[in-house]
């Protein structure tokens, strides 16, 4: 799909029909995962693929917004291998796994994939849940799957500001 038709065009889906994705479009959501580019390319995002039903009943009890998605993508990083930028009050770790999670998500629409970018559960709950390494962090769980009859947008879909209430040129 042509790029600025899938980014006009893609939605958080809220509505799955449970049909499970596709190996192929799972391995390309994947790998352009893991080519998103990271803070001196330490590439410390990890991804895990939640498809069994013990996996999905994991999800279920760190979140109610499965929504009835057939995978759930947990995209985590490891917080003892990020870059630590000057003055040392920040990390690479939280934007680098949302670059990951941000190209996974236009991946999945390319390849007609609905998702859904969950942030309604608490990390540290999570990790605890998942059993995750203690230096994991969870930023974030992604819904994929296929739109149910009836899904669509959220009525304030395509509400954006105006670019001059978000960007200044100095």
């Amino acid at each position: 799909m042509e790029f600025t038709k899938l980014i006009a065009e893609r939605y958080s889906c809220k509505k799955f029909d449970g049909r499970p994705v596709e190996k192929d479009q799972l391995a390309a959501i994947l790998e352009a995962g893991r080519l998103a580019p990271t803070a001196k390319n330490l590439q410390e995002q990890r991804v895990y693929v939640m498809q069994s039903e013990a996996a999905l009943a994991k999800v279920d009890e760190i979140t109610p917004c499965r929504y009835g998605s057939s995978t759930v993508l947990v995209v985590a990083y490891d917080s003892a291998n990020v870059f630590t930028y000057p003055g040392g009050k920040h990390t690479s770790g939280v934007e680098d796994a949302a670059i990951v999670a941000t190209h996974m998500l236009l991946a999945a629409a390319n390849a007609g994939v609905d998702s859904c970018w969950l942030n309604r559960f608490d990390p540290d709950e999570a990790a605890r849940i998942l059993g995750l390494p203690e230096n994991e962090r969870v930023l974030m769980l992604m819904d994929l799957g296929y739109a149910a009859g009836g899904a669509g947008p959220l009525p304030n879909h395509t509400s954006r500001k105006e670019l001059s209430e978000t960007v200044v040129y100095m």
